[in-house]
């Protein structure tokens, strides 16, 4: 490469914009960084507009997640209220105000919901990873795991550390989801469709100060709710705001195989639960909430497909591999470090891509035919299938993270070699 095309390279890199728009990560809706509000710092007593008094718009929220009404919150300013040279800026983004009081606040708020936003929120970009997929299929299992890996392994390889937003999710997840799975043994409680799940908000932070951190959204919906129109309207944002999706398919909901791993494991009938909601069903729903409005009636969200409980596929190997190879990648664990092994991803995508054309080739046509950007995976959260609702051996994650990463190589964090 010549100076002159090195020269013409860097002259046509794309310009940083200013600031980005914003994806609240509470309720996920998009706005401009302008359109914040802000908690005041003080209360008065001998002022309307500065007393205590309840949050409406943040109450409405929490109940929505069952949480507790606050009282006595300070008040909401909002920047258009105040004169323009008392609103701060950094890096050209409205980051606080100077009330009537010469009180500085720097707490903003989203304008939807009234929670707090990230100290980067409107500097970087707002990039949200979705785990979505039917009921049943360990969602909340594999969220528990993943971010267990994220924080103890994963993180580590690639210069980054995952730390959750605040105290509240840190002991919320580690008390509800990790504890008991990974210090007990005990199975997670399948998320019930009147129970909504407050999302758990992680971010992953790289050393290097030039790249922005990538804040992380696990919103655990419930699984019934992906089949529900009605239900999935109130959380279609989500998925239309997310800058990835982590897409879960059990094998138990492939009806093809079902019965055969069924047989080949040898569970007494009757301990099976047979109301799987079928995959397509998922995207079928999906699309009438929002893909069907997509540009040419597709989406461009990166969306992994990742095959869960891979470890219940071991009953389908056979030397001919009718479905899996004895000899297949699915069973051996893979770590990515400091960039994404792009041959290691093509062996497993490739394998996956031919499972499931095999088995439910109407999913892979309706994926094929919706989605522009996708990847296949195949992942155990625990390493081995449980009995009675308890892990019988030390959990095992394994190619849990490997989703991720390749949503992090698709969305320009990580290089990817082969």
């Amino acid at each position: 490469m010549g100076l002159f095309d090195l020269f013409k390279k860097k002259s046509h890199a794309e310009e940083r914009p200013l600031f980005y728009a914003i994806v609240c990560p509470y309720c996920f809706s998009k706005f401009e960084p302008d359109e914040v509000v802000f908690r005041a710092t003080h209360h008065r007593e001998d002022d309307e507009d500065y007393a205590l008094g309840e949050d409406e718009v943040l109450n409405k929220y929490r109940e929505r997640f069952g949480l507790d009404t606050v009282y006595d919150m300070e008040a909401i300013l909002r920047p258009q209220d105040v004169p323009e040279e008392h609103l701060i800026y950094s890096d050209h983004v409205l980051v606080g105000l100077n009330d009537r009081y010469g009180e500085v606040t720097r707490r903003r708020l989203c304008p939807h919901c009234h929670n707090e936003l990230p100290v980067t929120a409107g500097k970087v970009p707002s990039n949200i990873i979705s785990i979505i997929g039917a009921s049943q299929v360990g969602k909340s299992v594999y969220m528990t795991s993943l971010i267990h890996t994220l924080q103890n392994m994963t993180a580590d390889h690639f210069d980054a550390a995952c730390m959750p937003l605040n105290a509240e999710i840190s002991r919320k997840f580690r008390t509800l989801y990790e504890e008991p799975l990974f210090e007990r043994g005990d199975l997670l409680a399948s998320t019930q469709k009147e129970k909504m799940q407050e999302p758990f908000i992680f971010q992953f932070v790289f050393k290097d100060e030039s790249k922005p951190p990538l804040t992380l959204v696990f919103f655990d919906v419930a699984g019934e709710g992906m089949v529900d129109q009605d239900y999935l309207g109130l959380h279609g944002q989500h998925i239309k705001n997310s800058s990835g999706l982590l897409f879960m398919v059990d094998p138990l909901q492939i009806r093809s195989i079902r019965e055969k791993i069924r047989i080949n494991v040898g569970d007494q009938p009757g301990e099976w639960v047979s109301q799987y909601d079928e995959p397509r069903d998922v995207v079928l729903t999906m699309f009438g909430d929002f893909i069907a409005y997509e540009d040419k009636g597709k989406t461009d969200i990166p969306t992994a497909v990742v095959l869960t409980k891979s470890d219940m596929l071991h009953s389908l190997k056979d030397e001919e591999g009718e479905y899996i190879k004895s000899n297949s990648n699915i069973f051996n664990n893979v770590v990515h470090r400091k960039y994404f092994n792009i041959t290691e991803f093509e062996n497993i995508d490739g394998e996956i891509r031919r499972f499931i054309e095999k088995v439910d080739r109407p999913f892979k046509g309706t994926m094929d035919v919706y989605f522009k950007n996708t990847g296949y995976f195949a992942v155990s959260a625990l390493g081995s299938n449980p009995i009675d609702q308890k892990l019988q051996n030390v959990v095992q994650p394994i190619r849990v993270d490997e989703p991720f990463i390749w949503l992090l190589y698709k969305l320009n964090y990580i290089e990817g070699r082969d």
